[in-house]
């Protein structure tokens, strides 16, 4: 079980458990239900590179702990 940091950059700051098998569309999901915003407009990405849905967070190499960026489409 890992925890997650996003920073949405407007003063707001998820963090998120999960496992490090668990896909991007998974933590997707456990965001939007924090939130309150649908997952389908959630992008999450670290400097420019967007991660995609189907590919799970250990193929990202996202460890415990780690930052990412949480963008709303």
């Amino acid at each position: 079980m890992i925890e997650v940091v996003l920073n949405d950059r407007l003063g707001k700051k998820v963090r998120v458990k999960c496992n490090e098998d668990d896909t991007i569309g998974d933590l997707k999901k456990l965001v939007a239900a924090q939130t309150g915003t649908r997952a389908e407009k959630i992008r999450i990405q670290k400097w420019y590179i967007i991660y995609k849905d189907h590919i799970t967070l250990a193929d990202y190499e996202i460890h415990d702990g780690m930052g990412l960026e949480l963008y709303y489409n």
